[in-house]
């Protein structure tokens, strides 16, 4: 389930299948005139190189060239293992060697010099080389087949750079070092919301299991086999940890009950570790390949990769729906805003909930399978899917990156030169214009208030513009929930609870809001007469008493709250704070209040379980001499009269 490829050398092939056609296209260099004791050290080199001993073969070319320094063929092979092993710079310099000393005996060497330019960011040069290489009319079908994709990839980079033009961004990856990474293999890392627990695959020969560290004073703990028995001797990995760190979903490959090679699981966090992990089940797994799941915020969107038939080919992203019960829904496929005929892989849903990132190799690119983002219009609609960019795609394969809660810090696995064995753990910022939104956050327990016992209950978010539900939650069994919570838009928050009224609040979020984390325990009131709420996403313009089209999103709550309960009768009492003349504010209030029972009166409310009462400024909430408590006084309250 490694997200990497590891192929055999492809510059290293390309070399020497070249080194055949080169011997007859020769100006003054002659492969069968260099001297004898250089030529034996070279074919030693070449059975190093197709054995893969790549330092042992640098070394016996080295040896070569020191014997004849003008050996061309070293420095072409020489090229070729350094592009194999990703050491771009060496392997520019090598066949540029050759190109100095015979440009003609060199020149089909052109189309992997053009890649190894491309490997360091060098696109117009490696158009420019690519082009020269496809100039030669002795070239076969497949080479140039080759060149021209090498051509086209090359273009949308240089496109790439001035549609997206970027100041002033370093991309300068950092090793998260010797507590995480090690000579094994790590990767798919993923990350609880508040940033302070990552869980990774890391694999130790052919063996995957979860680890995790904790992020403290400013440094990862050594990382540690996650407690419990989600670990197995089968191969678990490609998982998700949910937002608040209490479930992990991932890919288990080669189960005895799986339906397919590899299935989705589910493990939950207990006092005694994590669970047994369970399948989730025929209407998720299939006969065919299903990994890298990735939850929403809310755990009621799983995000994951499949290879089952009806997609657009290859392997599709699909997202399964939780019910209420528990229970996940039919997949559906994401679409062709996201999906292609190759293979789409690694989603990962932001915080935000609207975000999505994911790898493809299926859309215009840098070469290989690059990363891409889309955001969320409608649960049934995506943006078309954007390309990253270099420096975070490259010519290579990448894999899976994931975005902390500060829309910023990213997190991925490369096997770059300072890495502590093949794949690690890195972070690095990302750029601004590919950033998703910044999102905080909202804690606490849900209680019933008379005997204070915790109340599971249902938490919800909606876009107070749109009115779109962002997210909906159920908090355990003991109340307690977490919810994100994106900057830049305002949010009416309301907690359910059947049998209780409901509970009203709001978050007014701009893009300059400070990354503060709040915390709201909530008592939720049994429905009885004497029992009140303020309703906080009710708004009027100033001395005006037209709803306001935000207020939507609650009003239709409280409709519901009645409809629910059809014996319920309530009152609608308006406040004002003590701006202006007593009397207007006697009247605002109470017109205000009206206005709210005529909405409810026009949704099929019988007006007689309906009451409504203005008060003014006469029963303040706050203190009226500062803008805050003014605004607290300016206020909506539902009141229970029977029930």
């Amino acid at each position: 389930m490694l997200t990497k490829k590891y192929i055999l050398p492809f510059f290293l092939t390309i070399s020497l299948q070249f080194i055949v056609i080169s011997f007859c296209t020769a100006q003054w260099y002659d492969p069968e005139k260099v001297n004898k004791k250089a030529g034996d050290i070279y074919g030693q080199a070449i059975n190093e190189g197709v054995a893969g001993n790549y330092d042992a073969a640098i070394r016996y070319l080295n040896e070569s060239i020191k014997l004849d320094p003008k050996l061309v063929d070293a420095y072409i092979s020489k090229a070729a293992i350094y592009g194999t092993l990703k050491k771009y710079d060496s392997s520019i310099t090598g066949y540029e060697q050759a190109f100095a000393l015979d440009s003609v005996y060199s020149k089909d060497y052109l189309l992997p010099y053009s890649i190894s330019l491309a490997g360091t960011g060098k696109f117009q040069l490696a158009l420019d080389a690519v082009n020269k290489f496809l100039t030669d009319e002795k070239l076969n079908k497949k080479s140039i087949a080759a060149g021209n994709f090498r051509k086209t990839t090359y273009e949308f980079a240089l496109n790439y750079d001035k549609t997206h033009p970027v100041k002033n961004y370093v991309f300068a990856p950092q090793n998260l070092g010797d507590s995480i990474n090690s000579s094994a293999l790590e990767y798919y890392p993923s990350l609880t919301i508040d940033g302070s627990k990552m869980v990774f695959t890391r694999r130790i020969n052919s063996d995957e299991d979860f680890y995790e560290s904790n992020f403290a004073d400013g440094k990862w703990s050594k990382a540690k086999p996650l407690a419990g028995k989600v670990n197995t001797n089968f191969n678990e990995g490609a998982q998700c940890i949910s937002q608040d760190g209490q479930w992990i979903i991932f890919a288990g490959c080669n189960y005895p009950e799986g339906q397919g090679e590899c299935d989705l699981y589910i493990s939950y966090k207990t006092k005694n570790g994590w669970s047994e992990a369970e399948n989730l089940g025929p209407m998720v797994n299939t006969d065919f390949w299903e990994s890298s799941p990735s939850l929403s915020p809310d755990k009621r969107d799983l995000y994951f990769s499949s290879a089952v038939a009806g997609g657009f080919g290859g392997r599709d992203i699909w997202v399964t729906h939780r019910s209420l019960t528990g229970k996940w829904s039919r997949p559906e496929n994401l679409g062709a805003a996201v999906n292609t005929s190759g293979d789409e892989s690694c989603p990962f849903m932001h915080a935000d909930n609207e975000t999505l990132y994911f790898n493809s190799n299926g859309r215009p690119g840098y070469g290989s399978t690059d990363l891409f983002f889309t955001k969320k219009v409608s649960d049934t609609s995506w943006l078309e899917a954007e390309n990253l960019g270099y420096p975070i795609n490259t010519i290579d394969d990448e894999g899976s990156l994931i975005v902390a809660a500060d829309a910023k810090t990213a997190y991925y696995a490369s096997d770059r030169a300072d890495g502590k064995g093949g794949l690690d753990l890195y972070t690095f910022q990302m750029r601004e214009d590919i950033r998703p939104l910044k999102t905080l956050w909202v804690s606490g327990k849900v209680f019933d208030k008379k005997t204070m016992a915790g109340l599971p209950s249902s938490v919800e978010l909606i876009n107070l513009k749109t009115r779109n539900t962002i997210s909906k939650i159920q908090t355990d069994e003991e109340g307690n929930y977490l919810a994100t919570l994106p900057v830049g838009k305002d949010y009416a928050f309301n907690v359910n609870r059947r049998g209780y009224l409901f509970y009203s609040d709001n978050f007014a979020l701009d893009a300059n809001t400070a990354d503060s984390v709040f915390h709201k325990d909530i008592p939720l009131q049994p429905l009885e007469a004497g029992a009140f709420i303020v309703l906080k996403n009710i708004f009027f313009d100033t001395k005006k008493f037209d709803l306001k089209p935000e207020s939507i999103a609650e009003l239709d709550k409280v409709v519901l709250l009645l409809n629910d309960n059809p014996k319920l009768r309530i009152e609608i009492d308006g406040h004002t704070d003590n701006v202006g003349l007593a009397k207007d504010n006697l009247t605002l209030s109470n017109n205000r209040a009206k206005a709210v029972v005529d909405y409810l009166s026009g949704k099929g409310i019988a007006p007689a379980r309906l009451s409504f009462k203005g008060f003014g400024a006469t029963k303040p909430m706050a203190d009226n001499t500062t803008d805050t408590g003014k605004s607290q006084n300016r206020r909506t309250e539902l009141s229970v009269i029977s029930n």
